[in-house]
Formats: structure tokens, sequence, C-alpha cells
């Protein structure tokens, strides 16, 4: 079982490996000076893919987190840090832009989109400082708040995201290639959209400080209040001569790992690519669903596995060390109390999951009984936002490394037919 469900993360992970779908959808050359900039931990292999296949001339750079960089020739990799943003991604927007100004009709920017790029530019508006940014993005990281909520308030700070890199392009045109980490795919949410239109306003960014009850520092406040950080616009003429093209997404990855399954002759129910809300309450929901299952054969034959996809979050309260995939997973544990059919596997597809450089986890029917052996309180670990260290105490943590690629969080319950459990989590 396990093996089974390291095959169907592995899957998922490798059907959207840049190397795979940047070619495919690379532009033609114009007639002019073809540059190349982006941002995104799946971005430096993103620049290898182009290299790779671009025959022409070539420049540009891209910004990725620490410790995801490709060896790449022609274009810059810059590193920066995420999720809370530092002075190397302000640097590394500021020469962006530089980069793209001046340019003509004839010249094409191509734009390499993928999650993480929020944190991965940061470029302040007006008087709002990098500081006033890190300490906003730690007060909404511990907020519970949704990723479409945090990216709604970074736009309207931003002199970069909220289509503001594509309005510098202009009047260039602009193709951007983007590797989607957010439920719905929504184009203005992947990396805050820098080259997307924004629907959403000031006071949008308003109300969701008030709806998670976040002071902002005065310099957010004011922007804000004056909408002098409003963003560009979808009908904007600035943004006409530039595509988005998703060239990955949560939902192909899903597929992916469902055609494994079904090799194996597991019958895959894609329950959704875009679930939301806090991780153990989201497990909980699906601990339901699977002992349905595996006790009723309703609504799915056995054997079967429930995928699904998208952000959850967390709502840190205690001190301990986590990641939403792990709390799902540990809150999954408790809730199926150990039932004899039930194996499952959650992990983030970029290999970075919350504060450590693990994936995720997996659980089996014996997770708890051997959790019990080692003196450790499941519960009690779930209290205090400490699955990490549970997992990695019960020997059950996935660890990839940098996948360089993200599609967003991966979940996969199993719900076998004999009720046989592994000797092993």
């Amino acid at each position: 079982m396990k093996h089974l469900l390291r095959q169907l993360l592995d899957a998922a992970v490798a059907s959207a490996q840049p190397g795979l779908v940047v070619p495919k959808h690379l532009p033609q050359a114009g007639a002019g000076r073809t540059i190349v900039v982006g941002a995104g931990k799946a971005s430096a292999e993103m620049a290898k893919a182009v290299e790779k296949h671009w025959s022409g001339s070539l420049e540009g750079m891209v910004v990725t987190r620490y410790g995801h960089g490709s060896s790449c020739h022609r274009i810059e990799i810059v590193e920066a840090a995420h999720p809370v943003p530092d002075e190397a991604g302000q640097r590394a927007a500021v020469r962006m832009l530089k980069l793209v100004a001046n340019l003509s009709r004839h010249d094409l920017v191509i734009c390499l989109i993928s999650g993480g790029g929020s944190a991965l530019l940061p470029l302040p508006l007006g008087a709002v400082t990098l500081q006033d940014k890190q300490q906003l993005s730690r007060s909404l990281l511990a907020s519970g708040a949704s990723i479409s909520e945090m990216n709604c308030i970074r736009r309207h700070l931003s002199a970069i995201k909220g289509g503001r890199l594509a309005a510098a392009c202009h009047p260039a045109r602009v193709v951007s290639l983007i590797i989607s980490d957010v439920p719905g795919d929504n184009l203005m949410d992947i990396a805050s959209g820098p080259t997307a239109g924004d629907t959403t306003t000031c006071a949008d960014a308003l109300e969701i400080l008030a709806r998670y009850g976040i002071v902002p520092p005065g310099s957010v406040k004011e922007i804000l209040e004056s909408a002098a950080g409003e963003s560009v616009k979808p009908d904007d003429p600035r943004l006409e001569r530039c595509e988005n093209i998703l060239i990955a997404t949560p939902q192909r990855a899903l597929e992916a790992a469902a055609e494994v399954a079904r090799r194996a002759g597991i019958l895959p129910i894609i329950l959704s690519d875009s679930i939301e809300g806090e991780s153990r309450e989201v497990a909980k929901v699906l601990a339901a669903i699977a002992r349905q299952v595996a006790d009723h054969g309703k609504p799915f034959p056995r054997p079967c596995v429930l995928l699904s996809g998208g952000e959850t979050t967390v709502s840190i309260k205690g001190p301990g060390h986590g990641g939403r995939n792990v709390e799902f997973l540990l809150s999954l544990c408790l809730a199926l109390r150990g039932h004899r059919s039930v194996h499952a596997l959650a992990a983030d597809t970029d290999g970075v999951d919350g504060s450590r450089e693990t994936a995720g986890a997996y659980i089996s029917p014996r997770t708890l009984e051997i959790a019990a052996r080692l003196g450790l309180n499941a519960q009690q670990e779930l209290d205090r936002n400490n699955a990490h260290v549970f997992f990695e105490r019960v020997g059950a943590s996935i660890v990839t490394g940098p996948t360089l690629t993200n599609v967003n969080d991966f979940r996969a319950v199993l719900i076998s037919e004999t009720g046989d459990c592994d000797a092993q989590t």
C-alpha cells in the first residue's frame, strides 16, 4: 500500500515537470529581442527547458526559492526566500522591471510563472517597506486565510504583481507559461498574477484583513484606504498583447495519478482538484467518506483510492512544527481510529510542506499503535500544530527534496478490499 501511494504521488509530480510541459507551449520568436522573466518554485527548471528548446537569441532572469535553482547559461537564476520575502527577492523584482522597460512591439517576453512567485517577487508600493510586508506575511500565514485571500492583499501592495509586470512590458508581446498551484487555476492568484488582470480591489483587501482581525502596519492601511494600491484591471489596454497559458494544473496531476491506480487494479476517484478549508476539518470529512466506503462499499466499490488536490489552511495556535498536509494527515489518522482498511498519503508537490523541508507523510492502520508505543499522543501533537515531528518520530515522513515543480497539495486515501494492513506505517 505504501509503495502504491508513493507511485501515485510520483506520477502527479512527474506530470508537471517543466521539461515535459514547457517545450510544447513555446511561442514563435518575434522580429526583436526575446526576454525571459519569471518567478516561482518551478521557474528555474522552466527556464532551463526554455534554453534547451530555444534556438534564437535569448536573455533574461527568473527568481526561485533557495535550493530550487537549475543550471542555465543565457537566463540568470536568482534565489530568494519563501514564504516570507527577503531583500534578495526585492532586488530581483527591481531588476526585472528594468529588464522589461522600453521594449518595442517587435520584442517578445516569455514569462515563466509558478507557485511561490508571490513571496519571491516582493516589490512594495509607495511607503510600504519590505519589513511591513514580512510582518504582514507572517500574520496572514498564521491566520488561516486562504491563498486567494492572501494574494488579494499582496496584489494591492505590489509594484510588480496584479498585472503590473505585463503592463511594464507593453507594447511588447507577452506569453506567460503558467504552472498552477491554486484552487480553481485562477490566473490572478497564481503568484498573485503578475501578468493577469485583477478583478479585486483595495476595498476587498481591507475587508479580508478585518475578517481575520489583522491590524496592518500604518503604511499598508494608508495605501489600501487611499486606493493608491489599485491593481491593473482585465480591460487595461496594456494587457491586450498578453497571453496567459496554463501548462500544468492540479487536475492534470490527479489524472496522472489516477492512471497509475487504474493500472494497479484500483478504482481512482478524483473528488476535487480545489479543496480548501481548515486542514483538520477537511480530514474529518474525507475520513467519514473513507469509512463509508470501507464499511459499506458505498458510494464507491472497494478497492478504490480517493484523490484530491487544492490548498487547505492551518490556523496556527501551537508552538510546533507542522504544515497543512501533515496536519491534514494527523487529523485523518485520529478520525479513522486505526481502521484496518484505510491507508493514506498527503504531500505538497513542491517537496516542502510548511515549516520543514519535508513533502508530507503516510498513515496506515497501525500508525496510532506505533505512536503509542513511542509515547506519542497524537491528539496533543495535533493541538500543538506539531505534525511533522509526530511523523518523523513514527518513521512515516516523505522527503523528496525540491521537485522543481508545484501543482499544490496531493492527497490519496486508499481503501483496500480485504482490510489487510502493512507491517510499516
